[in-house]
């Protein structure tokens, strides 16, 4: 689902397309996302604020917060979005393994959104779905802290938040998760997967989720706008085989939202992107045999 965004925009709206296009090139069969109820929605975000998104009606502020210009496109491809990693999750739980090719919008707010994130499909997909995961770790290795989600997340005995993001970067007021790992600008791929190598299967070990909602950005990439980190392609695909590997062990499904990237050259974010995701499969499938349709995607395409 396109929005049209003006000429110079920031966000890469195309990555979503050309990801889907790559994939589906590759033998992977796309589904397209479902749209998420306003109930659920409402299970998660402020009543006055869900009101103004459907209306269109968000004042100037807290449209600049946003960083989108308001619109019903826009409206329509965040509820599909949240609903995608809603279906990931639901699809986690029944075969193993959830993919979204769109979610991960971890810098919403109950009353608000920033950050290019209108809802915060990960809290909502785990609010839903809590009568059949009752317990979910949130695992957000995008270079931008998960600010919204842990501040939704926080008082939640079900909702666990493990963030590892850069120090120095958005949101420059941090929230707090029940673990952040705050990473120096250019730290490289041995550094950074030395940190989620120690944290990620004792996350899993001391709290025992009955399911993992994986955030996967790619701004982690030297190179990218927003990033200011230094990891290669083969880093970030490391990071989300060991994520993947970790899971997959202990029997833990795993939905997985694609979360940010900002590569000066869209394709390097797709490529990341892409390897990655192959990593997760090819990892889930060596410790698991994974039901037949559990690596499909619900795309927002």
């Amino acid at each position: 689902m396109r929005v049209a965004l003006p000429a110079g925009h920031r966000f890469p709206m195309a990555k979503y397309d050309r990801l889907a296009e790559r994939l589906e090139r590759d033998g992977w069969h796309l589904e397209a996302s479902p749209s998420v109820s306003w109930e659920a929605l409402a299970a998660v975000h402020d009543a006055a604020y869900l009101d103004a998104v459907r209306r269109v009606t968000l004042d100037a502020r807290a449209e600049r917060r946003l960083g989108f210009p308001q619109s019903r496109a826009l409206v329509d491809r965040s509820i599909a979005s949240t609903g995608g990693t809603v279906a990931a999750l639901a699809r986690a739980l029944v075969a193993g393994l959830g993919v979204h090719l769109a979610g991960g919008t971890h810098h919403a707010f109950a009353d608000r959104g920033e950050g290019f994130c209108v809802f915060n499909d990960l809290v909502v997909a785990a609010r839903a779905l809590r009568a059949r995961a009752p317990r979910v770790l949130v695992i957000d290795l995008d270079v931008h802290q998960g600010n919204g989600t842990a501040d939704l997340a926080d008082g939640d005995p079900h909702l666990i938040t493990y963030s590892v993001h850069g120090e120095r970067n958005y949101p420059f007021v941090k929230s707090h998760s029940d673990l952040d790992r705050a990473l120096p600008d250019g730290i490289d791929d041995d550094g950074y997967l030395a940190v989620v190598a120690a944290d990620v299967p004792r996350l899993l070990a001391e709290h025992a989720p009955t399911a993992v909602l994986y955030q996967a950005g790619v701004d982690v990439l030297a190179g990218d706008r927003f990033g200011r980190m230094a990891l290669s392609i083969d880093g970030v695909e490391a990071r989300d085989r060991l994520v993947a590997t970790a899971c997959a062990q202990r029997g833990i499904p795993l939905a997985y939202a694609l979360g940010g990237g900002y590569h000066r050259d869209v394709a390097v974010t797709v490529e990341a992107h892409r390897r990655g995701l192959e990593a997760i499969v090819a990892a889930w499938r060596g410790w698991w045999s994974v039901a037949d349709g559990a690596a499909c995607a619900s795309g927002v395409c």
